[in-house]
């Protein structure tokens, strides 16, 4: 995909990191990512150990969907999934 205006660094500098105990799966990074970054799909058992009490009944709640980064090297750091996550669980770091 070619790059966009919003973009503002080349693939794989910065990859978005992203707060378990905070994301609900409502996949608008998914909608808004122009490099298709980003899937909705079950948190796998082996994460959720880690999560706070919050995390989990969050989690429990929305059957253990959540965003996943499964092509975070393709990152280009528009922020576009920052500004759209609902519950703020999405922020940018250097690779």
């Amino acid at each position: 995909m070619a790059k966009t205006e919003a973009c503002k660094q080349e693939p794989g500098i910065f990859v978005p990191a992203i707060d378990r105990n905070r994301c609900e799966g409502k996949a608008a990074c998914v909608a808004v990512c122009p490099v298709d970054v980003f899937r909705i799909e079950t948190l796998p058992k082996e994460m959720r150990s880690g999560l706070s009490l919050r995390g989990k009944l969050k989690g429990f709640g929305h059957r253990w969907q959540q965003a996943m980064a499964v092509n975070a090297a393709q990152c280009e750091a528009c922020g576009l999934c920052i500004k759209a996550c609902p519950e703020t669980a999405i922020t940018l770091v250097r690779a």
